[in-house]
């Protein structure tokens, strides 16, 4: 078996505001595996600023796993442990290589385009005339459920935001998700809580930043809206950290992001620990390309979803490579008469 990694940018087709800033461009990193005449293909999803593995010597590591193919997928992991999105990647690139088709990681009615997985349309950050001609286009196209980036601009533009969509859709004809990034103050973030619980939110995403476990957990007490953590799951490497942080903070949910949080493997733990403790779940894609966000689709229809999930990134990028996935009406489907066009 060969081994070898491909970095690659993606540009996206417009600047994307969060409260960490305006993304411009992503950098994403490609482990492609051969055996005889079969390829495996994995994306190592590294979110510059984000991601717990995001270190100068990144590529060092990704060049060891690529050495060191011969030592097998369990061994790899083990020895990856603490670096998710190579972890992630590794993954994807051994299911890959086991598959008929090596894009179809988790055969199922999804990518058979006998079904489709609901999902959350995403409003980025801006001024208020870019977020609601976002929110306009995301609501004529068939979106049920949308999802604000808020925290970057003045917190009253923002409820007046949510106050102009609550006046003209109740919450039955859409839902509504707020990710702050965190971007909330301690000292203020409850009394933010209450204000935005007016316009019948689904839930807010990391309402204050991570590694505040005890302030976290105040805010999951005493919340009048259901909290997700987000960003405090990344990090978090041993089942029994796992365990530890949902039984001290208790959200009412958490977001899975496998590309932060040690793909598939470490997706599964969460499920099982939040499972046992009544706490809900979904799974969002970390603006990998298609091929990241296919096998993040793939694994999430095999959980058999209900809920709208974060699966709507795959339009973001002038340079994605071309994939049967695609949007409409609030769903994601897989056509599978489209072909891949996958060329580094």
């Amino acid at each position: 078996m060969r081994a070898s990694y491909k970095k690659y940018i993606l540009n996206f087709k417009q600047p994307s505001g969060t409260s960490r800033g305006v993304l411009r461009t992503k950098e994403t990193y490609f482990l492609l595996l051969e055996d005889d005449d079969k390829k495996g293909v994995g994306e190592c999803g590294l979110f510059k600023g984000l991601s717990i593995d995001d270190k100068p010597d990144y590529e060092e590591k990704l060049q060891w796993v690529c050495e060191n193919i011969h030592l097998g997928k369990e061994k790899i992991l083990d020895e990856v442990y603490d670096l998710p999105s190579i972890q992630f990647g590794v993954e994807q690139a051994f299911l890959s290589l086991q598959s008929a088709n090596q894009f179809e990681l988790f055969p199922s009615a999804f990518t058979e385009d006998k079904d489709s997985i609901p999902i959350n349309g995403l409003i980025w950050m801006g001024t208020e005339a870019f977020m609601k001609q976002q929110i306009k286009e995301k609501l004529k196209v068939g979106f049920t459920a949308i999802k604000l980036k808020i925290g970057a601009i003045d917190f009253e533009t923002e409820l007046a935001l949510l106050r102009s969509i609550r006046n003209e859709y109740t919450s039955q004809e859409i839902e509504l998700r707020v990710d702050a990034n965190g971007a909330f103050d301690t000292k203020n973030a409850l009394e933010k809580l209450k204000r935005l619980s007016d316009f019948d939110l689904h839930s807010i995403e990391q309402p204050i930043k991570p590694n505040q476990w005890q302030e976290m957990s105040v805010l999951c007490a005493k919340t009048p809206l259901p909290i997700a953590l987000d960003e405090e799951l990344i990090g978090i490497f041993s089942y029994e950290d796992k365990e530890r942080l949902i039984k001290t903070i208790k959200p009412q949910y958490i977001i899975l992001k496998p590309s932060l949080i040690g793909g598939f493997c470490g997706s599964d733990d969460w499920i099982k620990i939040t499972e046992a403790h009544n706490v809900g779940w979904w799974i969002t894609s970390a603006l990998e390309s298609n091929i990241g966000l296919n096998a993040i689709a793939q694994y999430t229809y095999a959980l058999n979803v209900k809920k709208p999930q974060g699966l709507g990134t795959g339009s973001l990028f002038t340079n994605n490579f071309d994939s049967p996935l695609f949007v409409e009406k609030g769903l994601l489907h897989y056509n599978s008469k489209l072909r891949w066009d996958f060329n580094l």
